[in-house]
């Protein structure tokens, strides 16, 4: 079995406040763990892009464009208090060429057109630019995750067929993540297992990583309780990732996270070996 992995749900210090990984530390570390990819698929832009192709190439690791975007409830022209500032997240990343510029449309919609506490896009601007792009279900934040919780497993597998639809079955993955302490996640990969098997649809295994190592979990945390203005004391913080690890795991932990599912693994190698841009 080939034992290499990909990460392929990456926040760089380019997600503001929320993502602590400076991208030379952040390609020096992927390195250091044995990987010769890594993509970085920040929240809603793409500031980091020149940065990381540069220094990627540099230090001969393959860079993978992508970003987590936030999809709207319903339209991302609409600005509804109380309604459109639900927003969903979904993880894109660059195929090729066609799919980056596609990315950086949608990029560029989000913010200009769509912006509503957050940049987002809908599916109709998905439909339209989503040429090139492989989309990945995304974290407890997605759609399809958010229905599962809710009980609705019916409308999960409507939404999972409907991106399927929007991007190809070939460039939709059901997202798998562990983080064992949180119960919800444990209840989503569940019911992904079971909807990939119905819809035959592949897996992929990510960490959403959001800094290098465990040891800066504190920091990172810090930079969260900047973002929405909480002390790091406040038991009752609207947003921490402190419970659960979201460093950069190296592959043996990956396929020993996913050592029931494999598939999960191998896919981010396939994911890997397909995403080719070159910059000029």
């Amino acid at each position: 079995m080939d034992k290499k992995f990909t990460h392929l749900h990456v926040h760089s210090h380019y997600s503001l406040l929320d993502g602590l990984s400076k991208i030379p530390n952040l390609l020096d570390y992927t390195k250091e763990l044995g990987m010769d990819a890594i993509a970085i698929t920040d929240h809603g832009v793409l500031y980091g892009n020149v940065e990381f192709y540069k220094e990627a190439k540099k230090k001969g690791v393959k860079p993978i464009f992508g970003m987590e975007a936030y999809v709207a409830n319903h339209t991302h022209l609409d600005r509804r208090p109380g309604i459109d500032d639900t927003r969903y997240h979904l993880t894109l990343l660059c195929k090729n060429n066609l799919g980056y510029k596609n990315l950086v449309k949608l990029s560029s919609k989000s913010h200009l057109t769509g912006f509503y506490y957050k940049p987002r896009v809908d599916k109709e601007l998905l439909r339209q630019y989503g040429e090139g792009l492989i989309a990945l279900s995304g974290c407890l934040n997605g759609e399809i995750a958010k229905s599962i919780l809710s009980g609705n497993k019916t409308k999960a597998e409507e939404i999972i067929q409907e991106y399927a639809d929007i991007f190809g079955k070939d460039n939709f993955y059901l997202e798998l993540q562990h983080h064992p302490n949180i119960l919800e996640q444990i209840k989503v990969n569940k019911a992904l297992l079971e909807l990939a098997q119905k819809l035959k649809l592949p897996l992929v295994a990510t960490q959403d990583s959001h800094y290098l190592k465990p040891e800066d979990a504190e920091a990172q945390d810090i930079l969260l309780a900047i973002q929405t203005g909480d002390k790091t004391t406040d038991e009752k913080r609207s947003l921490t990732m402190k419970d659960e690890d979201f460093s950069l795991t190296s592959p043996e932990q990956m396929r020993q996270f996913f050592k029931d599912t494999p598939e999960a693994v191998e896919n981010t190698q396939k994911i890997a070996e397909i995403c080719n841009v070159e910059l000029e």
